[in-house]
């Protein structure tokens, strides 16, 4: 399953043990044998993964995967809720690029001594932009 996913069997392992992929049967030697529904769920969580989803909601989003009959507003709350966190950490690095670039702009260079980089970052009264 690992090759034909592209995934590293840890990772795989790793699903397993958290249950986001069911446990798969077993070979007379005792091999993990993995069927094509494996692979699509694996899959599933290796893109919504990718996509900056948390393990909990990923968890939901399955749940609700297993239930396809269901209205899909409790999807939306999930997928609204992240763009929400996205959009935040957007704001946020925004706010760290526009401070990172005054502060390159306001050194002059010179010597460390007197260099506005170094000591907006040990002063952070000297930044303009609110950043934690």
């Amino acid at each position: 399953m690992a090759q034909a996913t592209g995934t590293n069997a840890e990772t795989i392992r790793y699903y397993e043990r958290i249950a986001l992929l069911p446990p798969p049967a077993r070979t007379n030697s005792n091999y993990r044998d993995y069927g094509p529904d494996h692979a699509e769920r694996l899959r599933f969580v290796r893109h919504a993964r990718s996509l900056g989803f948390d393990i909990a909601d990923v968890r939901s989003l399955l749940d609700l995967a297993d239930q396809p009959d269901r209205d899909c507003a409790e999807v939306d709350r999930i997928a609204s809720g992240h763009l929400a966190t996205v959009e935040r950490k957007i704001a946020q690095l925004q706010q760290l690029e526009r401070e990172l670039r005054r502060m390159l702009v306001d050194c002059g260079g010179g010597r460390i001594a007197s260099c506005h980089i170094m000591q907006s970052l040990a002063n952070h009264q000297l930044c303009e932009e609110d950043h934690p």
